[in-house]
């Protein structure tokens, strides 16, 4: 077998200490730039790749988060880990993906963050239990969370301002003349839906006089077909609100279809409707969503910010919370004229 190529013939071919050689592969190492041209022109000769292994161990820090992801079939999740990907990568990190089949909480990926040595854990996930905080908190390592309502020591987490964007639904629908509101919620699990319906419902009770009989609640799972399925047995039961707004955009298309095909209804003509997550389908001419934008750019700026600090030398267990506002993108599914 050919042997490995080392630090040493690299050294040799450019005429240099094996220690200039670890400090052209060390992010920040003081080297003078000639040095470096020679040590990556003769490690791109000899074909040479670093071994992290050793820097690790001498260091106690791999350099590497872990990012766990779930739900990558809705467009919001992936284009968010499309965004956090860039940004770790540009902050000299190395990421590690670990997927969960629970799209909705971290719990499910614990054994396998355990399994692992990463320096931080970041994730669009929310932490479902007390026990799966008090499990992360016990890693000693920084946890960065996507709307997530529980934290704990050294987990933090960045929230988009949901129960705002609910009650700014609550007031576009009244703007619409809406006067049979329903609200179409996500898993009981998902704490940002939650948020969501709270902020709705309480506009709506704020405006008792227009809607004395107060919300229509319906369930789905957070996917198009649970949307659909939920609109199709609400007129099943001969209900019909005029206005709908959906914890995110596929449920708020799955509903908009089934409106059409099972009540020969549209948007805003019979039905304003509003979603979450401003994901790209929402914007598709046979939609037409208004709908409410997370803002995935600041939500992982803050992230990688909230990072940042916790692996600093002054970083330790504390926990942070960062609110982004959510920007309403207003669509034809709105534009009802009274």
């Amino acid at each position: 077998m050919t042997r490995p190529v080392t630090s040493t013939d690299v050294a040799r071919r450019a005429g240099v200490s094996q220690s200039a050689v670890s400090r052209a592969f060390s992010q920040g190492a003081s080297i003078a730039p000639e040095t470096r041209r020679k040590v990556l022109e003769a490690a791109a000769e000899l074909n040479y790749r670093p071994n992290r292994i050793p820097a690790i161990m001498l260091s106690g820090r791999s350099r590497m988060v872990g990012v766990v992801v779930g739900g990558l079939s809705n467009p919001f999740y992936a284009s968010t880990l499309e965004c956090l990907a860039t940004s770790l990568r540009a902050a000299g990190l190395q990421i590690l993906l670990v997927h969960v089949d629970d799209a909705l909480t971290l719990d499910s990926a614990l054994d396998q963050l355990l399994s692992y040595r990463v320096d931080a854990v970041v994730t669009a996930l929310a932490i479902g239990s007390q026990r799966a905080a008090r499990m992360l908190s016990d890693l000693a390592i920084p946890v960065i969370c996507f709307n997530s309502r529980l934290t704990g020591p050294w987990i933090s987490t960045v929230v988009s301002n949901n129960h705002a964007a609910g009650l700014t639904a609550a007031q576009v629908f009244e703007s619409c003349g809406v006067t049979r509101p329903a609200w179409l919620a996500g898993p009981v699990r998902n704490a940002a839906s939650r948020a969501r319906g709270h902020g709705f419902i309480a506009g709506v009770r704020a405006n008792s006089a227009r809607w004395p009989d107060g919300v229509l609640e319906m369930r789905g799972d957070d996917s198009y077909e649970s949307g659909y399925d939920a609109i199709r047995r609400l007129l099943a039961r001969g209900e019909r609100p005029d206005g709908l707004f959906s914890s995110n955009d596929l449920m708020a298309c799955g509903a908009m279809d089934a409106l059409r095909q099972h009540g020969s209804l549209n948007c805003p003509d019979n039905v304003v409707m509003m979603g979450y997550d401003n994901i790209p389908q929402a914007g598709w001419h046979a939609y037409g969503l208004t709908s409410f934008d997370q803002q995935v750019d600041c939500l992982v700026d803050a992230a990688t910010q909230l990072l940042d600090a916790a692996l600093g030398p002054d970083g330790g267990p504390v926990s942070r919370t960062r609110v982004v506002d959510a920007r309403l993108v207003t669509r034809r599914s709105t534009a009802r004229l009274i």
